[in-house]
């Protein structure tokens, strides 16, 4: 049976003491209603400085907001959302992978941390899935920006955590890996039956997702990529890419 999370006039601030003097608060949102559920996917878009990140901790249980109420519901059964925390994967544009570790055994360590006895049987059958069987024995600085996020996505979904979210999980990665990279995400993600939620700014990323909403001057709403905005979006990544000097790529 899925589950769902609920956010219910949820509010979020935080102090700003730049000015001493004259200490001020700063208001991302205010009485935000959102409902996740599993196995669908969402992408959170809007400006830099809405809060974005923001929801996306408080949506995951690892926040609290300043007001209002997140419940988490499994099998008609309503907790709180700390209850949630051993049923999420997240997924960072930094990748955080160990680096004294090997790409199998960075998947492997989810598993290993819960006991599981097969965690390294697990993370082969993920290496594949990603595309990277070949690549079990190298570390983070042998791989590809590309091949470190695809690490991250199987390490995320190795033990079939019920939600994955991801916070700009393609904003490291040029187009061509950046469309690879959130295929797999969203391949994976659908065959495991988890809910996918991704903050991104990307409109070519967030157009991949069933539900798409944009978070901008304190309001949450529900919203469609444009087609214009698409274009305009995948044409500048291409000149970018074109004239990127092959030394830095």
């Amino acid at each position: 049976m899925s589950c769902s999370i609920e956010l219910k006039a949820v509010s979020q601030s935080f102090a700003n003491n730049a000015s001493e003097k004259k200490p001020s608060t700063i208001t991302l949102f205010e009485n935000l209603d959102l409902s996740i559920n599993q196995g669908h996917s969402y992408a959170i878009t809007g400006p830099s400085g809405a809060g974005k990140s923001s929801l996306l901790m408080l949506l995951s249980g690892l926040e609290k907001p300043n007001s209002g109420q997140g419940n988490y519901i499994n099998d008609e059964q309503t907790t709180s959302l700390d209850s949630l925390r051993s049923e999420i994967g997240f997924i960072f544009q930094q990748f955080h992978l160990l680096p004294e570790l090997s790409a199998l055994h960075n998947i492997a360590l989810p598993l290993k941390l819960r006991g599981d006895k097969h965690a390294i049987k697990k993370a082969k059958n993920w290496l594949g899935k990603v595309g990277l069987s070949d690549r079990a024995n190298h570390k983070p600085s042998q791989l590809s920006g590309g091949e470190q996020q695809r690490i991250a996505i199987a390490r995320a979904l190795v033990f079939s955590p019920k939600f994955i979210f991801a916070d700009e999980p393609t904003g490291n990665l040029d187009q061509h890996n950046a469309t690879e990279v959130s295929d797999i995400l969203f391949a994976c993600c659908q065959e495991n039956n988890s809910g996918l939620v991704i903050v991104t700014h990307s409109n070519v990323l967030a157009s991949k997702a069933q539900n798409i909403y944009l978070l901008a001057c304190g309001e949450l709403t529900s919203t469609k990529v444009s087609s214009m905005d698409l274009s305009l979006e995948q044409k500048s990544e291409k000149a970018i890419h074109k004239t990127t000097p092959i030394a830095s790529r």
